[in-house]
């Protein structure tokens, strides 16, 4: 029997529940309370979590963690990360207070530009377009002017607007090539609001164009849309620091280090495989903190790693240096943030999150962000330049798997401090568990 409804979207939260757990779940009972017990008891709190998305039935958690100690440009921060993989947190703390101690982070933002394309189908005399391109762009302008009047008194708005002749690609296709300047908004809304009425006057003003003829007047709009890809929305953010000054604990010999771990980045500028994995870590940085801000983590996903192949070759998106006895470690890459609008001013644990911040600007949000993935990204080196990543993966990773045995609070303390000193694989604490079981069911 296919379990296919028609008008799901109109029923009640209750009668959607229902008809799942009728067509899905043998345990209805269970499955119903399960779902329940992630509500909010305010009714008024779960109303807004429900109106966020569409066909909602209960919420989903992720865990928000803190990484305190964390100085960027001469001022320190407790950053918000939102995120289930173990050791992330623990990481970005560790790197936070490494570098505490040696001058702290450096971060700026070199641009803000972002991205807007209206993509169509010409089929014509490419002159002739270019023509009526230069006629009808002040009027792109003047017809967006009543959408841009608030975002322009802020100082943002629209930069250019340019026309892009991608007909060797693809056949008669071209585009509206349009950049923005959207402040503290993320800007989506803006943009693609914008796009669309460039797309109406452009259609519309060519049917009047004298200079074209019958055929080429009608010019089809595939569609209009902003680009996740912003490669002139750029932050950098840097740490360095004398080779002599990395010595620590851990780092008994820091050239020795200090040489390692550039091996280690050079690799993954050159290595796909390794680039790949790399990236993965920055973006445990990254993304734990966009969405604790309630940003488009997909979105900066997307961009990022596209910026990461810029050049024709999926890349490390963090580079290394060694320069007259002094190391710097350094990261480039695309973010478009907002601290306005969206979730950012709807989500409670986003304006918390953003208060922790000290209610940042879109700029200030794309340094911490940055400084979040170079951190995450400097102790996962570390770890893999020294003592290996799992050593310390494993043992952020056990309280996942006792809890995953339902291990009670004796248990845990007792397989804790076995696991200081012993190697903590997912066999080895299965097998410490039942021993402690085995042990307790002869007493």
């Amino acid at each position: 029997m296919p379990h296919t409804i028609s008008g799901f979207s109109k029923l009640s939260k209750s009668e959607k529940i229902e008809w799942l757990l009728n067509t899905y779940f043998t345990d209805k009972d269970s499955a119903r309370a399960l779902v329940k017990q992630y509500w909010n008891t305010d009714d008024k709190l779960q109303k807004l979590h429900d109106e966020f998305i569409e066909n909602t039935i209960t919420n989903y958690y992720l865990p928000l963690g803190v990484a305190p100690n964390f100085l960027i440009n001469e001022s320190t921060y407790t950053i918000p990360m939102a995120i289930e993989e173990s050791s992330v947190v623990a990481a970005a703390s560790k790197a936070a207070k490494f570098w505490l101690d040696r001058g702290g982070f450096k971060a700026e933002v070199l641009s803000t530009e972002k991205i807007g394309q209206v993509h169509f189908i010409y089929t014509g005399d490419f002159d002739k377009l270019e023509t009526f391109f230069k006629h009808v762009k002040p009027k792109l302008i003047r017809d967006t002017a009543s959408m841009t009047k608030s975002m322009e008194r802020r100082g943002g708005g629209i930069l250019d607007i340019q026309l892009r002749n991608k007909s060797e690609d693809l056949p008669n296709y071209y585009q509206l090539h349009a950049t923005f300047e959207t402040l503290d908004a993320m800007g989506a809304n803006f943009i693609n609001t914008c796009l669309e009425q460039f797309a109406t006057t452009f259609k519309n003003e060519a049917l009047q164009f004298d200079g074209f003829n019958d055929e080429e007047r009608h010019i089809s709009i595939v569609m209009s849309i902003l680009s996740n890809y912003v490669p002139q929305c750029l932050v950098r953010a840097e740490v360095s620091c004398k080779i002599e000054d990395l010595k620590g604990k851990d780092i008994p010999n820091p050239e020795e280090f200090a040489q390692k771990f550039k091996q280690a980045v050079n690799i993954a500028e050159i290595e796909p495989y390794r680039a790949v994995t790399h990236n993965k870590g920055i973006m445990n940085g990254i993304d734990a903190v966009v969405l604790a801000t309630g940003n488009d983590f997909r979105a900066v996903e997307a961009g990022v790693h596209a910026y990461a192949a810029k050049d024709g070759k999926y890349s490390s998106l963090t580079h290394c240096s060694i320069t007259d006895d002094v190391f710097k470690f350094w990261i480039e890459i695309p973010l478009a943030l907002g601290t306005v609008g969206g979730l950012t001013s709807l989500h409670p644990l986003v304006k918390f999150s953003m208060e922790m911040l000290q209610k940042p600007t879109a700029k200030d949000l794309m340094k911490i962000v940055a400084v979040a993935g170079l951190a995450q990204n400097f102790g996962a080196l570390k770890s893999l330049t020294t003592t290996g990543i799992q050593e310390g993966h494993m043992k952020m990773h056990l309280m996942n798997i006792l809890n995953q045995f339902e291990a009670n609070d004796t248990e845990k303390g007792t397989l804790v401090e076995h696991f200081k000193t012993n190697v903590v694989t997912h066999s080895a604490v299965v097998e410490a568990i039942k021993q402690i079981r085995d042990q307790e069911s002869f007493k």
